[in-house]
């Protein structure tokens, strides 16, 4: 008898064990659920696969976590669930842990999830009406972020179209349409009030922005909870859908939707494919069916039912309410309550062997969702961990959603499964208490004032018409840049380039600042605005001593230029002193790097660096003021032009010297000076070629030992020569063509050669660049005070240029190597290169625009505030009046009308500083003892 009942118990523990066996993941089987995400996340990036991926990798527009310096009042909108919420909340300036919040939560009815699109939005605008009023704000025009847990295509911040609904949503004629303009139109429907919907944000973004304003390290969000997903921040160069290369954008995965291809079919269970079926998306959002709380709880409905039905459970009775579909809503709550107490609620009479089992399915349901979630972040922070080419990585995951909050036991085994399949990351997960609403107010911040680096970007409000002056070259431009406000800011150029003799170069200073105003006199000529009156930027490509904004006093010539009498001179008073009867007035002079960066910024708010690689090589950077012991004040930012080609010239780079770097610059007309400069940049790059190649034709290397006239004649050896022999494909070809232009038969042998010379040449010189860049972005970095730089470096100069024409996307190896060095240098950045279309004359433009604005405003307070300076001659009267009116207060017979009333205050001595009192004082102190001892008598 009694060894029946053991084999019938160990029977059923058999069919118990066998059920659960195919929610128990195997180390091989987590390690191909990695493999397989990680496929599918490469997918969802590449152009071709993209449509058919299962995990989709939309693009949010959202290039950067917040760095700490957002500020004001947003309104934020949360809506993911069957709770829908609505917040305010208020970001004080540049600090972290500075964020206060104000909310409520609006409950929607299940026949708004499951009506019209019109109905659900006219449902949240009726929520947020009833928010505003409560707050008292509906008449204010608050920046809105909309936090929308379902999977959008987005196009831009403020448009996302939803692909399709989850989590038990089913709203008619919202699918494919854009959800922004749906509440935009609800809002306009009801006319009680206006928002500016800045940003439309998944749940996983608002989750990681929120943490990420904790911990700059957090790259990656994560919602567990009634539905699954994850986000992270991916290099711009792998989103093959979305224009640009440089820098990052947070990728909403939707891995929700992972499976749909069956490549996870072997690890799906019959309950999976049960409640998949009876789902109201039947097919998709696999993945997240089998890691989510929506449909946790489900699946042990079912399993409990068929463990009953074969007289595994409650002595094979099912009641009513255990066949009710969703009374289970998640599995965290069978954690969280007593087992028995639940299975009482469900009418099961239920016995201690009864309530293991359940906690065991319950156990092994929970288990295999962590885990698959697990694998799932293992392939994401790989995924980083390569793309920033590292042996290990450090980074933070912010996490939100009742399954990882309130489950005992899963963010335990997620972060040991992450350990497990990807060793080389040092994952921290943190918290998000606050939720995604407060993600989705600073996204909507960071969009606000997007990239803000000053005042200058922020409130660039300019218009107007000006000229801009580009002198740095051989070549002079002039620029006239129109800048309108109709739609929105737009600027618009048309120049003319202007060659300037050799003769004018090398003769006086006089001289060449005439020629420069004749030029100007053609071009306003041309251009028909010789009678107008325009402010007027100078870029001035040398290195000069600013002390104001339209001050600049010339250091020293460089790139050739000796005109006499101009070193020591402020060039603006030259070149006033040359135009000044044309009828224009120099508002800025601006170094070619500081336009750069200018026209650069006025693109993209982020940049903060401006670099010359042509001609000459220069770098300027924003620095803060507090450092720049030369200039007072402490507080903000100030663009340094660095002068970087002087770099060396105190022998520091003598180590790294050639002998051709000291042959050119002994033949230069400045020897010992801008030695960093005769190494990179354009003006020397082609003779130092021509000098290898004279000497290893001197040693019988090249042109079996042929040297002719040609070759030995100074500058016959262009940078643009060096940059086509460069060129892989058609380098050889042009190789043979300049070296038979120089007399030189070169065979297929001293081709490959002279490529080779070229191109190590080059090589050394983006290395350079690269380096001396690192320096100025480790700086920035430093300043800051943050763990990882997002910037953007604005580039322009020839020789940078010359490597990208015609076919960027072939040739543009010096480029390439400047970047991948510059991530080497400085691995724990995120760096933006953006050429300059419209060269530094455009941002001399913006400089000028500005300080003709600035100058404007200057005069108005000044007007305003005239009547208040004085002269002396008014301090001195105001003095006489003042003793006039003391006399007549302290007189008897004036005291009454005198506006001085001059009131005696009987106190008739200062402290003697004896440590004595005096009588007077002693007196006061006597008087305050009496009052004292009758007030004590009374009590």
């Amino acid at each position: 008898m009694v060894t029946a009942v053991a084999q019938r118990l160990a029977s059923q523990r058999k069919e118990i064990d066998d059920t659960l066996a195919a929610f128990a993941l195997s180390p091989t089987q987590l390690q191909e659920v990695k493999a397989k995400m990680r496929v599918e996340l490469e997918r969802g990036l590449k152009k071709d696969s993209h449509p058919t991926a299962s995990v989709k990798m939309l693009p949010t527009y959202v290039y950067r976590t917040p760095d700490g310096t957002e500020r004001g009042k947003y309104l934020a909108l949360d809506l993911g669930g069957t709770n829908f919420r609505v917040l305010v909340v208020k970001i004080r300036t540049g600090m972290r842990n500075s964020v206060r919040m104000y909310n409520k939560i609006y409950a929607i009815p299940l026949e708004i999830m499951q009506g019209t699109g019109e109905e659900l939005f006219d449902h949240i605008v009726q929520c947020i009406s009833d928010f505003l009023d409560y707050m008292g704000m509906k008449n204010t025009r608050l920046p809105l972020g909309f936090t929308f847990s379902f999977p959008c295509n987005q196009t831009g911040i403020d448009k996302g179209d939803l692909v399709c609904w989850t989590k038990g949503f089913k709203a008619t004629e919202c699918e494919g349409y854009d959800v922004v303009d749906m509440l935009r139109e609800a809002i306009k429907r009801r006319n009680e009030f206006d928002l500016d919907i800045v940003a439309i944000v998944n749940d996983t973004v608002g989750t990681m922005m929120t943490c990420a304003y904790e911990d700059p390290k957090c790259q990656i969000g994560l919602i567990a909870g009634t539905g699954s997903n994850v986000c992270y921040m991916e290099e711009m160069k792998n989103i093959e859908f979305v224009e640009g290369d440089e820098g990052q954008m947070c990728v909403n995965t939707e891995w929700g939707g992972f499976g749909a291809n069956d490549n996870i079919e072997d690890i799906r269970t019959r309950y999976d494919r049960e409640v998949d079926g009876g789902s109201l998306n039947p097919g998709k959002q696999r993945f997240e069916k089998m890691t989510s709380g929506m449909y946790l709880g489900e699946i042990v409905r079912r399993i409990l039912i068929d463990l009953t039905k074969h007289g595994l459970l409650f002595r094979g009775r099912i009641t009513e309410r255990l066949k009710t579909k969703g009374i289970f809503e998640t599995n965290d709550r069978l954690a969280l309550l007593q087992v028995r107490s639940i299975l009482q609620h469900l009418g099961l009479d239920s016995t201690c062997d009864d309530s293991i089992i359940v906690k065991e399915v319950c156990g092994a349901v929970s288990r295999r969702a962590a885990q698959l979630c697990g694998a799932g972040m293992a392939a994401v922070v790989d995924k980083i961990r390569e793309n920033r080419g590292l042996d290990n990585l450090e980074i933070t995951v912010g996490v939100d959603g009742t399954l990882y909050k309130l489950h005992p036991h899963f963010s335990t085994i997620l972060k040991d499964t992450v350990r497990e399949l990807a060793p080389n990351c040092k994952v921290d997960f943190i918290l998000s208490e606050d939720g995604s609403g407060k993600g989705a107010a600073l996204i909507t911040a960071v969009g606000k004032n997007t990239y803000n680096i000053d005042y200058f970007f922020n409130s660039f409000t300019e218009k107007g018409d000006f000229i801009a002056l580009d002198l740095g070259g051989s070549n002079f431009r002039i620029l006239r840049v129109k800048v309108s406000h109709e739609k929105k800011q737009t600027v618009q150029m048309e120049s003319q380039i202007y060659e300037t003799p050799e003769d004018i170069i090398h003769g006086s200073g006089s001289r060449l600042f005439d020629h420069v105003a004749e030029c100007l006199g053609d071009f306003m000529e041309k251009q028909k605005i010789k009678d107008k009156k325009l402010p007027i930027g100078f870029t001035f490509s040398f290195p000069c001593a600013h002390t104001k904004l339209d001050e600049a006093v010339l250091l020293t010539w460089t790139k050739r230029f000796k005109a006499s009498g101009v070193e020591g001179m402020d060039v603006v008073k030259l070149l006033n002193k040359a135009i000044k009867k044309r009828g224009v007035n120099i508002m800025a002079v601006v170094n070619d790097t500081v336009g750069t960066m200018m026209t650069c910024g006025f693109d993209d708010q982020r940049c903060e660096v401006g670099i010359i690689i042509g001609t000459g090589t220069n770098a300027c950077y924003m620095e803060e003021l507090r450092h720049i012991d030369l200039v007072e004040g402490d507080e903000g930012r100030m663009c340094i032009n660095t002068e970087w080609g002087a770099f060396g010239d105190d022998g520091t780079l003598e180590d790294i010297r050639t002998e051709f770097d000291r042959e050119i610059d002994r033949g230069s007309p400045n020897p010992g000076k801008q030695l960093f400069e005769k190494m990179v940049s354009g003006m020397y790059m082609g003779e130092l070629v021509r000098l290898i190649l004279v000497k290893m034709a001197k040693e019988g290397l090249l042109f079996e030992g042929r040297i002719t006239p040609e070759l030995l004649t100074k500058g016959k050896i262009e940078t643009k020569h060096v940059s086509a022999i460069e060129k892989s494909k058609e380098g050889l070809t042009k190789a043979e063509e300049i070296l038979t232009r120089l007399g030189v038969e070169p065979s297929e042998d001293d081709c490959i050669a002279v490529q080779h010379v070229c191109a190590i040449v080059s090589f050394r010189s983006a290395n350079l660049i690269a380096a001396t860049l690192g320096a100025i972005l480790t700086r920035l970095k430093d300043n800051k005070n943050t763990p990882r730089l997002r910037t953007t470096v604005g580039i322009d100069g020839s020789l940078y240029k010359i490597h990208l024409i015609p076919h960027p996307s072939v040739s543009a190896r010096y480029a390439r190597r400047l970047h991948k060095t510059v991530r080497r240098l400085v691995p724990e950045s995120d760096v933006r290169f953006l050429l300059s279309e419209s060269g530094s004359g455009k941002g001399a433009a913006m400089v000028t625009a500005w300080a003709s604005r600035l100058a404007d405003q200057t005069r108005q307070i000044a007007e305003t505030l005239a009547e208040f300076r004085l002269t002396e001659e008014q301090l001195l009267e105001v003095k006489k009046r003042m003793r006039t009116e003391i006399q007549n207060g302290l007189s008897k017979n004036t005291q009454s009308t005198a506006t001085v009333k001059m009131l005696p205050t009987y106190v008739r001595s200062t402290p003697d500083g004896t440590g004595e009192r005096s009588t007077a004082i002693r007196c006061i102190f006597l008087k305050i003892g009496k009052q004292m001892t009758r007030i004590l008598d009374m009590q």
